[in-house]
Formats: C-alpha cells, sequence, structure tokens
C-alpha cells in the first residue's frame, strides 16, 4: 500500500492519510484480504482492476464491499487493465494504464491535457528503450479510456460473496492472531506484547499466505505428459509438485480422491500398480507460465498444445482447492527412495523453500528450491543482503520451511559486505561442535556402546542412504544418552549430538555481493580451505536495489552507472577461484541444461573443500518476459556467453583432469541472445554506432573466453563434452 497527498500549497507534516478521496485497488484479491475502502471520504472515487466485465462487477464484489461503497457513496470504476496491457503488448505491466485511469477519473487536470502529458513522460521515461516501447505504452493509453467504465450502484447490498477468512482456519494459532493480521494490514494495530518474547518466527508461514495473484493458472494434460520432471525443477515459486503412489490410495473408502483428481500410470518400469500426479497449487501461482515453456511434451494433432498449458484461474479454484487437500494426504516420497542422479528423480523431493514472494518467473528461486530439495533439513544457510534475503524472510512469512518430521533448513541474513565471513563463521562453528561430538562420544564409549560410537565416528555421509543410516545411529545414541540420566557429560553430548549428522552450510548471495561488496571476504574464505559452498545467484546486476551495473554486467549492456553501456568485460570469477586449485568450481544454466546444474551442486557439497557455483539467473531487470527465461538462459549457453563447465578437484584422486566443459562450441552469434533483452537493445535504438562497435567487442571476448576454457579443457586432458550431455550420476 502507499499513500498520496499532494494538493495547492506545500505539504510539511508526514502523516498518512486518513481519509482518502481516491483510492486505486490494482489486485481485484486484494479485496478479500484487505479492508481497501476503511479511509475512503464520503463521495470519494474507487477504480478497481476487475477481470470480470462492467455489468457484472458488481456481483463479483464481497457484500462487506459493497455495503462500504453504498454507506460512504462512492463513485465506482473498473477496468480489466491486465488485459489491455496483454491486448497491448505490456505483458504484465499494468501502471501506464491505471496512471491513465487516475487522470482520467480524478479531475485532477482536464483529460486531454492530462493525456497529453502522459504521453509526454512516456517519451520521455522510455525513449531511450526503443520506439516499440513507447508505442505499446501510447497504445495502452488509447485504449485504455475505451475499457474505463463506471458502475451504477444499488442502493442495497445484493452480494452473495462473503469475503473469507485471512488465512484458513486449520492454519496454527500464531499464524491465525498474528500473521494474518499482518496479511490483512492492521499489523499496526497489534500490542507489542502479541510479538514473540524472543524474535523468533516460525517457518513455513508463506504457505498460508495464498496471494492469489494469477488470473491464468497451469493445467495438466495427462495423456500428454511423459513424467520427465522439467517443469518442476523450473518452477520459481515451487507450485508444482509430483508424487508417485500406490493406486489404492485413489480409491480408499477413508479419504477418497475428489472426482477431478487427475492421475496417470507411473511410465517407469517397475511400478507397475503405482500412479503419478503433477499437482498445482494454483493460489499460490503468479501464473509466470515458466512450466509451460519448458514442457517438452506436445501433441501430435495440435503442436500448440502441451502437456501443461494456460487456463483461466477463476472456474479451477474450487476444485482445485479439493484436489490439494487431496494430494497433501498422499504420503512424502521417501528420500532413500528417490534417484537423486537426474531431473526426473528430483521432482519428487520434498522442496523446503516454496511459495516465495520473488517476481513471477525469478530466475533465483528454482536454485533455492532444488537446494532445499537435494540438501534438505541439513542446509545452514548464511544469506547475502539482496534479493534472496528479501524474498527468503521477508516478515511476516517466511517460504523456508520444515518437512513432516519438523526439521527444516537453517537460514540467517547478513550484511552484504560481511557474508562470506558470516557463513565461515557457520563453519568453524560446526567444526568445533562436531569435535566436542566426537570427544565425548569416544570418552563415553564404553557406556554407550564400542561398536555404536564407531559406526558414528566412521560412517561416510555422501549419499541419502548413508545420511539416513547416520541418522538412525544418532537417533539410537540419543536414546542412550537420556538413560544415563544427568549424568553431565552425557548431557555435553546430548546438546550437541545432532552435529554428528554431516551440516551442509552453503553461502548464497547475488553478483553484488559475491563479484563487489564483499569479493575479498569471499576470496578470503575460499582460501581457507575449509567445507563451505558458495552459490552466487548472478541476475549480472543489482536487482535488489535498483539495477545497477556489478563487474559482473556484461560488456555492452545498459544498468544504471552504464546507461552508455558496459564497457568492460565481465569479472571471471571462475577463473579466479580455479586458480587457487582446491575449489570446486562450476558455472551452470538451469535452462540450458538442468541436468548439469543438478550435477554441479551434488559433486559441489560432497567436495570436503571450499566449492563455488555460479547460477546464470535471469531478471526482470534483463528487460524481457521472464516467461522464456529458461529460453533465455539456454541462448546465453548457446552463443557461448555463458558456458557450462566444472572443475572438480575430486578427480585428481581418481586419477583423472579435474576440469570438464559440458556446453558445446558456440551454436548462434551473440547478437541471437543479446538483442532479445531490453538491457542491450535500448542502446542499439539510442546509440545504434556505439552499440554495434560494442556488441563486436563483446562478441570478440565471448569468442576468446570460450576458446580459453576449450584450451582448459584440452590441455587437462578432460573429456570434452561436445553435445552436451552430461551422463546422470557422473563421478558418483
Amino acid at each position: 500500500m502507499s499513500h498520496l497527498r499532494f494538493g495547492p500549497r506545500p505539504i510539511q507534516s508526514p502523516y498518512l492519510i486518513a481519509a482518502a478521496h481516491f483510492i486505486g485497488c490494482h489486485q481485484f484479491a486484494f479485496l478479500d484480504k484487505i479492508d481497501v475502502l476503511k479511509i475512503a471520504a464520503p463521495g470519494a472515487i474507487f477504480l478497481l482492476n476487475c477481470p470480470h466485465e462492467a455489468d457484472e462487477a458488481w456481483d463479483r464484489l464481497p457484500r462487506s464491499v459493497q455495503q462500504a461503497i453504498i454507506d460512504k457513496n462512492l463513485r465506482l470504476f473498473v477496468i480489466d487493465a491486465s488485459k489491455v496491457a496483454r491486448d497491448t503488448g505490456l505483458g504484465g505491466r499494468i501502471n501506464t494504464v491505471l496512471q491513465t485511469c487516475f487522470f482520467a477519473i480524478s479531475g485532477v487536470l482536464p483529460r486531454d491535457e492530462a493525456m497529453a502529458r502522459i504521453k509526454h513522460m512516456i517519451e520521455k521515461s522510455y525513449g531511450g528503450k526503443g520506439g516499440k516501447v513507447v508505442a505499446e505504452n501510447f497504445a495502452a493509453v488509447d485504449h485504455t479510456l475505451a475499457r474505463l467504465h463506471e458502475v451504477t450502484i444499488p442502493k442495497e447490498a445484493t452480494s452473495l460473496v462473503e469475503r473469507p477468512p485471512i488465512v484458513s482456519p486449520s492454519a496454527p494459532d500464531f499464524v491465525q492472531k498474528f500473521t494474518a493480521e499482518i496479511m490483512a494490514g492492521r499489523g499496526d494495530e497489534l500490542p507489542v506484547s502479541a510479538m514473540p518474547v524472543d524474535g523468533t518466527f516460525p517457518s513455513g508461514t508463506a504457505a498460508w499466505e495464498k496471494r492469489n495473484i494469477a488470473e491464468e493458472v497451469p493445467v495438466w494434460e495427462t495423456d500428454l505428459c511423459i513424467q520427465c520432471g522439467q517443469c518442476a525443477i523450473a518452477c520459481p515459486h515451487s507450485v508444482i509438485r509430483a508424487r508417485f503412489y500406490d493406486a489404492a490410495r485413489l480409491n480408499d473408502p477413508a479419504v477418497p480422491a475428489p472426482q477431478g483428481f487427475k492421475s496417470a500410470p507411473v511410465n517407469a518400469r517397475g511400478y507397475p500398480d503405482s500412479r503419478f500426479t503433477l499437482q498445482f497449487y494454483v493460489e499460490d501461482c503468479t501464473g509466470c507460465g515458466v512450466c509451460v515453456e519448458v514442457c517438452p511434451a506436445h501433441s501430435p494433432s495440435a503442436p500448440a498444445t502441451k502437456a501443461i498449458n494456460m487456463a483461466a484461474k477463476a472456474p479451477l479454484l474450487e476444485s482445485e482447492r479439493e484436489n490439494i487437500a487431496f494430494f497433501e494426504h498422499l504420503p512424502v516420497n521417501d528420500r532413500a527412495l528417490v534417484d537423486f542422479a537426474n531431473v526426473r528423480g528430483i521432482q519428487f523431493l520434498e522442496p523446503l523453500f516454496e511459495f516465495s514472494g520473488a517476481c513471477g518467473g525469478c530466475g533465483e528461486t528454482p536454485y533455492l528450491r532444488l537446494l532445499s530439495q537435494l540438501f534438505g533439513d541439513r542446509l545452514q544457510i548464511a544469506n547475502a543482503t539482496g534479493c534472496s534475503s528479501i524474498y527468503g524472510g521477508n516478515l511476516p512469512v517466511t517460504p523456508w520451511t520444515k518437512n513432516g518430521q519438523g526439521r527444516g533448513p537453517a537460514w540467517s541474513n547478513s550484511l552484504f559486505e560481511d557474508n562470506a565471513e558470516f557463513g565461515l563463521g557457520f563453519r568453524l562453528a560446526a567444526d568445533m561442535h562436531v569435535a566436542l561430538a566426537e570427544r565425548l562420544a569416544r570418552e563415553l564409549a564404553p557406556k554407550l556402546g564400542v561398536e555404536l560410537v564407531e559406526a558414528i565416528l566412521a560412517a561416510p555421509q555422501i549419499r541419502e542412504s548413508e545420511i539416513l543410516a547416520q541418522r538412525g545411529r544418532v537417533a539410537e545414541l540419543t536414546r542412550r544418552l537420556r538413560e544415563l540420566g544427568d549424568e553431565p557429560e552425557a548431557k555435553n553430548l546430548l546438546s550437541v549430538a545432532d552435529h554428528l549428522v554431516r551440516r551442509s552450510i552453503w553461502l548464497v548471495g547475488g553478483d553484488g555481493w559475491a563479484y563487489d561488496i564483499d569479493y575479498g571476504g569471499l576470496d578470503h574464505v575460499l582460501a581457507a580451505a575449509r567445507d563451505v559452498n558458495v552459490l552466487v545467484l548472478d541476475t549480472e546486476v543489482y536487482s535488489n536495489t535498483g539495477g545497477q551495473a556489478s563487474k559482473a554486467t556484461p560488456l555492452g549492456a545498459v544498468a544504471k552507472f552504464a546507461a552508455a553501456g558496459k564497457r568492460v568485460a565481465r569479472k571471471d570469477l571462475a577463473l579466479q577461484a580455479i586458480a587457487y586449485g582446491n575449489v570446486y568450481v562450476a558455472q551452470v544454466a538451469l535452462g540450458a541444461n538442468p541436468q548439469q546444474t543438478l550435477l554441479a551442486m551434488r559433486e559441489a557439497e560432497a567436495w570436503p573443500g571450499p566449492s563455488l557455483i555460479l547460477a546464470y539467473s535471469h531478471c526482470i531487470a534483463h528487460g524481457f518476459d521472464l516467461r522464456y527465461g529458461m529460453a533465455q538462459q539456454d541462448l546465453a549457453t548457446a552463443c557461448g556467453y555463458w558456458p557450462l563447465f566444472r572443475f572438480n578437484p575430486a578427480m585428481r584422486k581418481a586419477g583423472e583432469a579435474p576440469f570438464r566443459l559440458d556446453s558445446p562450441r558456440p551454436t548462434i552469434p551473440l547478437k541471437d541472445y543479446a538483442y532479445k533483452e531490453l538491457r542491450y537493445r535500448s542502446l542499439a535504438s539510442s546509440r545504434p554506432d556505439e552499440a554495434a562497435e560494442l556488441l563486436a567487442h563483446a562478441q570478440t571476448a565471448v569468442t576468446e573466453k570460450y576458446a580459453q576454457y576449450e584450451a582448459l579443457a584440452r590441455s587437462d586432458g578432460s573429456r570434452f563434452h561436445p553435445d552436451a550431455r552430461v551422463r546422470a550420476g557422473e563421478n558418483f
């Protein structure tokens, strides 16, 4: 929510508005969550972005909203701003449409003068981004006036629609009494006594938020689906879940499947009586469409139809709520029975990062979800301030959650400039805890059982089956410790026994953190040779603070502080880390090769020293429809700009060279990738000669850089993968 005051005289006092003469509601779903008319002044104007036709808009309003409109004698204007934006090429950007509506009905300026001024500001604001962008915004202004309608207000409220509760009645007590109040915009009314005494908030609360911001959601075609897992691994918001289960569960008398619940036979060998289901959490979906674009399965008779297609959410909502409720009764697939080595298997792992508030189609969040699936409740994350700290820990809800056993990742945010050191502290502390636990276990071995203690201390902990076995041994150790009662050393060991299950410590942040602000700290951590893993969500720009250039910003791209195009190539952080020789280094792009991404994460975590993964993350700051984000990642690799590789020091122990080049030689020119993004294309519009020169330099840099990596792959005798196929489970 934002408040704006203006008038003919300067306004000196910074108070919020208590009686608004104009209220704009830009999402229809907000009417179910927030009392948007609470501060409306009598006779005020109410502008609503409404997906329904003007003649049916009144009946679609919640009854309480209708009553407020009548009681306060408000004027109601409706427009389907989202449709206007789509029809005029603006995608999901509705700001120009709703700004036009404001000036058309507020009376602040004469309408004709207001429209002229809006178009003047469009030219001023977007002129540098090319004539196409300006023309699309002009078209949006023109179409808006024809589709803006005033609704005739009846004398009585007639709606049968009641506002639903902010959260489900089944939500935990804290969520209902505290979190829901903040969601409803009443957080300022909560007394201090309602706050948790120690400042801790429960995790996994994003699952109760149900933002309902998508107008279209994915629909699954069971007959076309090949059960490949590509949609689930690409989904930025963890709204696509897959499970396999005994077919008998569909007809369980206690909890039968709803009539519209979809399933298909498992199409892998060895599961004759099992069914497969893809479930979409439609109320948490942002409608980004990434899943549709990555789906490889087409109808042979209608190529435009895939195994996943977008459809209007409204008609599906109630039935999908029932389907989700049944889906959640199905057992979560046992991690020990899931194949971690390929994308098809990963879809069955429970994500412990879900329903974040990141931008629709975000390029960062799929990596975090995958991280949570692979390493689960063993994860301990040091997160640098940036986008990942905003969507990762923005109260009142958090997307980091826990599993059915009540365990989940430990996540903590640190400052932009010291997150590497902060994460190293995680490692040092964990090592101290492990050393203490091992010493106490040895001392107490005669009382606890020498065989059990020796098995715990010697246990390998790389594969999931090994982790599961160690959990069982530690659980038995804990049971025996409790039997020893109040013996001091037993109580001390009990306090650190959980550390005998190997922690997976990750330092997470963006390129602004890793390449720039905390580069010195990151370099220190890599040189410390400790078992830490670094995941850089590389958007090539300071995404969270407005799109400023970083040392990862590519040559020729436009960004803040590089308005005329970046004049130097991006820093090669990977080669700098490879130079240490003992650092695992990988460059990955989920959209180009999800199998290689999966393999790199597993190899990095298994390596007992430092590891660094640079993950290509498309961003809204790049200036293209993020629905095609994964395709754009693929183009980045296809043109050679973002080669995929892994440098694994563990291969030396096997007598093999450590460097693997996982992507082929460039198959397209850099231009075919770059000019699909506004950050490159805008310079070609404003300064075509300079843009052409920079593009030529950038192409040369890409060609030389790829040759450098190819030479590295050949000089150390490693295998070069010209077809970019990475074998599932290689090196495991």
